[in-house]
């Protein structure tokens, strides 16, 4: 069932986290991450939202790869559920779809509470200060839509961070799958 993101007020501090990399191996701890701009994405292997942007994501990783923004994507869903959304698919699917972050999972889910993420994909901007300045979808392309994945709002607001300049005030919510919460783990 699709669900909208939680939006997270502005100007929250980014939650702290240190969780292994499914990737590249070790762990990513959010005080490492020191770039002029934080974009925390919340994803999984195996929601058609997601699917429908990894092409996207992979694009958007390359882009900014050399940029003074540090990305990371989460993966809080229930793995015992949710056997594509397991650390070694998690990284595998990464390695295929070219992703050029690091893909962390969230065994104890957390993250997730911490950051109110509701679904995947979920989106997360913060400045140099860890502050939130901007939350919501990647783009309005949605699974069967006709539009083309762009990720023209989180570049938008990016771009703006980098550019020290105006945020977008239009801030629309992320859609997508529910996070898989373990049984008696959901959030209160």
């Amino acid at each position: 069932m699709a669900m909208e993101s939680t939006m997270l007020a502005l100007g929250t501090a980014a939650p702290d986290f240190n969780l292994p990399d499914t990737v590249g191996g070790g762990n990513v701890n959010l005080d490492d991450l020191t770039a002029k701009a934080l974009v925390v994405m919340f994803i999984c292997n195996h929601c058609p939202y997601v699917k429908h942007v990894q092409e996207g994501l992979a694009a958007f990783g390359r882009d900014y790869e050399h940029a003074d923004v540090d990305i990371v994507a989460i993966s809080s869903n229930d793995a015992v559920q949710y056997p594509d959304d397991a650390p070694d698919r998690l990284g595998a699917v990464a390695r295929e779809v070219g992703y050029e972050f690091p893909v962390l999972y969230d065994e104890s889910q957390e993250v997730a509470k911490a950051y109110t993420a509701a679904c995947t994909p979920d989106f997360f901007l913060f400045d140099v200060d860890h502050k939130l300045v901007y939350r919501g979808r990647f783009d309005e392309s949605r699974p069967n839509s006709g539009v083309p994945v762009t990720g023209a709002d989180l570049r938008a607001a990016l771009e703006a961070v980098l550019d020290d300049g105006t945020i977008p005030a239009d801030q629309f919510p992320s859609m997508g799958c529910g996070i898989k919460w373990k049984p008696g783990n959901e959030p209160s």
